[in-house]
């Protein structure tokens, strides 16, 4: 069987990694002409972390990434209400990682050169338009730049990893229109600078209205003492929305957002300095789109970002995408026909990932941050904080995500 994959992004490259490993016979096509370690920080959870170690990749990640040992949530006066273990520090098989999505992405593309061949994946090519018959689908395939045409192929199915303004999806459904914008506005970057707490500490800081995520995505050099740290200072835009469109690579000045960040100083890490000594920052209008009700059309299936987009709350971005190229790869292995594989991937993820977008835009795991806001927005005593509610929402939400851990701790190292 033949399986041509259209996009070279996380989703689109463990996908490839999953079916070659089991013997099927992958292409992938990227629409970039060179894959660069751009980006900020993204975090993989240890659902989709079993599917990496699976794939043999755990002892070169753990040289890139960190592995996050605990969680917390503080109001905008720097106070914490909640500190959650997390990965393997709180009992799970495989830990949580927090690490740059370009050093992720790399790794995983220079995976596949040597474990698929070079000559099977592609850059430069880009997802033009599709057909199908009862036999084969056919992929066309032009230069993203000047449109020129480069090449038709064909095979058994084509996976649309296209991302969230794919082409593929626009294909099936060329009615559903621009992505949804939220309203929030995120501004991510790195700062080289000292590790702060017990440097692999993620913090959620503030509310929804303004709010700011820290943590470390790089092992702390041995001869500075500095870590890379990423940051993601979210604002709810006020006015006229002006930002539709999603771009992880639109860079902006720092001095708008230092005069929001003015009095984030904290004995345990001084927020306005972090912006201040950032390597770059980038703006990033938070959007999804609607859940759909099939990503399957014949030979044709969606995975990833071009499947379920979804606002970045409770990082599960790139780990569905991770969960979508091992639930393909499973289905496909388990059935006797394309139609009936396909049809069973569809079933098990659209409705699992649909729930994800959902909850995320009814705030996911940061509703806490609100809850907190709303109540005590001066401030609170340790005895003030409602622990039952905060734990139902956390315990509800890794449940609905797919990483409740007696649930993943019961499986093994497979598919």
């Amino acid at each position: 069987m033949k399986i041509t994959i259209s996009g070279g992004g996380i989703g689109g490259l463990v996908t490839a990694l999953c079916l070659h490993k089991n013997n099927y016979e992958v292409e992938v096509f990227e629409s970039v002409n060179k894959v660069k370690p751009l980006g900020v920080g993204i975090n993989v959870l240890p659902h989709a972390v079993r599917v990496l170690d699976y794939l043999e990749l755990l002892p070169e990640l753990e040289k890139i990434a960190i592995k996050t040992a605990d969680l917390i949530y503080t109001n905008r006066y720097g106070q914490q209400f909640l500190g959650d273990k997390r990965g393997i520090f709180a009992g799970y098989k495989w830990p949580q990682f927090s690490i740059h999505r370009g050093y992720f992405q790399e790794l995983l593309y220079q995976t596949c050169i040597a474990r698929i061949g070079k000559k099977h994946i592609h850059v430069g090519h880009h997802l033009d338009a599709f057909e199908q018959d009862e036999n084969q689908i056919t992929a066309r395939f032009i230069n993203r730049k000047t449109g020129e045409y480069i090449k038709e192929v064909s095979s058994d199915i084509l996976v649309g990893a296209d991302g969230i303004n794919s082409v593929s999806r626009k294909q099936c459904y060329p009615e559903e229109g621009p992505v949804i914008f939220s309203g929030n506005v995120l501004y991510r970057g790195t700062t080289l600078m000292k590790p702060f707490l017990n440097g692999s500490t993620m913090a959620m800081i503030g509310s929804n209205k303004q709010k700011m995520v820290v943590y470390p995505i790089g092992h702390v050099d041995e001869k500075t003492g500095l870590q890379l740290i990423n940051w993601v200072g979210n604002l709810k835009e006020e006015g006229e929305n002006r930002l539709t469109v999603r771009d992880w690579n639109r860079q902006i000045e720092k001095s708008f957002l230092l005069e929001r960040y003015t009095d984030w100083k904290y004995d345990w890490l001084d927020v306005y300095q972090m912006i201040d000594e950032a390597i770059a920052i980038y703006e990033f209008p938070m959007s999804d789109r609607d859940p759909l009700d099939t990503w399957t059309f014949g030979r044709f299936t969606l995975l990833g970002d071009a499947a379920h987009p979804m606002y970045p709350i409770g990082s599960n971005g790139a780990s569905q995408a991770i969960l979508d190229a091992a639930a393909l790869t499973k289905s496909l292995n388990s059935h006797n026909t394309i139609s009936d594989a396909l049809q069973a991937y569809d079933q098990e993820r659209v409705p699992a990932t649909g729930k994800i977008v959902r909850q995320n835009r009814k705030k996911g795991p940061d509703a806490i941050l609100d809850l907190m806001e709303d109540r005590f927005p001066k401030g609170f005593t340790p005895e003030e904080i409602p622990h039952a509610e905060i734990k139902q929402t956390m315990s509800k939400y890794k449940e609905i995500a797919g990483f409740d851990i007696d649930t993943l701790n019961q499986k093994g190292t497979g598919l």
